[in-house]
């Protein structure tokens, strides 16, 4: 081999060399490193995040106070009107109280206030005492006869106002004059029924408050609700009239409706007695005709 040819084919496998480098040093550059996964063995596993679910039923209102006395739970086919018949309330009041938004939509399972709050329940006031007068020169007092006894001076108390009455004593009368036609039965007739003709006066069978006047329980017709004490209330259903309005005072004895037939098949009083709430034979409570 000549020397040209050998100087050309060194010259040649440098260049091939150099080339096979090159190629070389990309590959590993471009090559992932191949590295072992990293294996947690302290224990300390992250634990996973925990989010409050929206479908969780908020607590309803007062929830707490279920079955406590004042509080009422609503039960399938309540309406507000008929919770204040049971419990002798106006059904204004119990929308107040309870912070209803839209007294006409009640959940079953839901607390009402049925009482006054503490905040609505009236104070009763004190009148301060004067001190006697004391006068400025002493009255002379005469002395009893010689060898009369003394008698103690004792202060009497004036008797002749009667104690207060409890809520058990109530002057009950009759609400209507005509004849009972149907008599109290706790599953159907949860009352007295009293014949009449349209436009028969129908009385307050004592005195009372009215907590209901209007049309809007069913089965009851126009309905007259009045409470006379923590005890009992009553309520005259089906007149063609209502001569009161709700948060008015009554008299045993005064006109507060005429009889009539709404709601009924037939020109009717229907009367309850209700003890606490729960209906009572109100023949047990009149007084004899």
């Amino acid at each position: 081999m000549t020397r040209r040819y050998r100087v050309a084919f060194r010259n040649s496998t440098v260049v091939v060399v150099a080339l096979m480098a090159v190629l070389l040093s990309a590959c590993s550059f471009n090559r992932a490193p191949n590295r072992a996964p990293v294996e947690d063995r302290t224990g300390n596993k992250p634990r996973p995040i925990v989010r409050p679910s929206n479908d969780t039923p908020a607590m309803a209102p007062d929830a707490e106070n279920a079955g406590k006395p004042g509080f009422y739970t609503v039960k399938p086919g309540d309406t507000l009107n008929r919770i204040g018949f049971e419990v002798g309330q106006r059904p204004a009041d119990i929308a107040r109280w309870s912070g209803l938004a839209n007294p006409n939509v009640l959940e079953v399972g839901q607390v009402l206030r049925v009482v006054a709050p503490p905040s609505e329940v009236p104070v009763a006031q004190t009148k301060p005492v004067t001190p006697p007068t004391v006068l400025s020169s002493p009255v002379p007092t005469p002395l009893p006869p010689v060898g009369a006894a003394s008698v103690p001076n004792i202060a009497t108390t004036d008797s002749t106002q009667p104690p207060p009455a409890s809520d058990e004593e109530v002057a009950w009368m009759w609400p209507a004059t005509g004849n009972v036609i149907a008599g109290f039965d706790e599953a159907k007739n949860k009352g007295l029924d009293f014949a009449g003709s349209a436009g028969d006066p129908v009385l307050a069978a004592a005195d009372g408050r009215v907590v209901y006047a209007g049309a809007g329980l069913r089965g009851y017709g126009n309905l007259i609700i009045l409470k006379h004490n923590n005890t009992y209330l009553t309520a005259y259903a089906h007149n063609q009239l209502l001569l009161v309005k709700e948060d008015q005072n009554v008299r045993r004895g005064q006109k507060i409706a005429e009889m009539g037939n709404s709601d009924a098949d037939r020109v009717k009083l229907h009367f309850e007695v209700r003890r606490q709430g729960k209906p009572v034979d109100p023949a047990k409570y009149l007084p004899g005709r």
